[in-house]
């Protein structure tokens, strides 16, 4: 009986996910970057769109890479890419405002040249980068298709030539033309609905398919685990810096091993010395 109902709650679950997948737009990051993951080409699709290029070709990709910093801030690139002539890129979708603040987009653009160069390289050999943010809503309010963001000298309009590239593809922008075509696409949670084919038979994949959508399903499990245990180490720092409950108790309601509130324990104990 206990094996019938856990198998109808499965079920349950998945149609859920399924409709959750159905519903998603490659505004949805996680659906973007699934979408995107290992396909130089599509990679390269996008960016030729965006930077109106025919000659571009995309060498190396990766979605989701974390760049660490020692002493400072890490942060996490949607869409990390390298073209055959060495330019980096940097692609992210941001459906809030505040995801996309000029600030941040600045310190993207630096990630992008931490660890570049090596010992003794000279910085003429410094790459150029573009920084990318492809936004959900007009955050500028220029009703322009594209922001483009580079150093110019203010006395006599010259351009720095620094070679690092920000730019903005304002996601509510409905132009008949390639960027106009292409948030129209981004918006659409139905790949039929889609104007470029590439886009709508690779979102079609993750949506239409039996073998896409568990594999969806499956990342989409794997992304609620990893929150829910995100949100219990949280938890059990709150309760432990309170200091009131024993490792056991703090254990029991955040539904942590013991052994995994004691690493938590030690972390702050430095904390608590101070």
């Amino acid at each position: 009986m206990c094996i019938e109902a856990d198998s109808i709650k499965n079920e349950e679950r998945q149609k859920r996910l399924r409709e959750k997948i159905a519903r998603f737009r490659l505004f949805d990051d996680d659906f973007m970057t699934k979408v995107f993951e290992d396909d130089l080409k599509l990679i390269e699709f996008l960016l030729s769109i965006i930077l109106q290029r025919r000659d571009l070709e995309v060498i190396e990709s990766n979605t989701q890479v974390v760049q660490k910093s020692l002493t400072g801030r890490s942060v996490k690139l949607d869409i990390k890419a390298k073209d055959k002539t060495g330019k980096l890129y940097n692609i992210e979708i941001q459906r809030e405002d505040k995801g996309a603040d000029e600030k941040r987009a600045r310190y993207h653009s630096a990630i992008l040249d931490t660890n570049t160069l090596l010992p003794r390289q000279d910085f003429k050999d410094l790459p150029e980068t573009y920084v990318i943010f492809i936004t959900e809503h007009d955050i500028f309010k220029c009703g322009v298709p594209l922001y483009h963001i580079n150093r110019k000298i203010e006395e006599n309009g010259m351009t720095f030539c620094d070679l690092s590239h920000i730019i903005y593809v304002n996601g509510e922008y409905k132009g008949n033309d390639a960027i106009g075509d292409l948030m129209h696409d981004f918006l659409c949670a139905n790949p039929d609905d889609m104007k470029y084919k590439l886009l709508a038979e690779k979102t079609g994949r993750f949506k239409k398919t039996d073998k896409g959508a568990e594999h969806m399903c499956k990342i989409m499990e794997e992304l609620v685990e990893e929150e829910r245990a995100i949100q219990a180490e949280e938890m059990a720092i709150e309760m432990l810096k309170d200091g009131s409950l024993s490792v056991q108790k703090v254990s029991k309601f955040s539904k942590l091993p013991e052994s995994k509130v004691r690493e938590l324990a030690e972390k702050l104990q430095p904390v608590a010395n101070c």
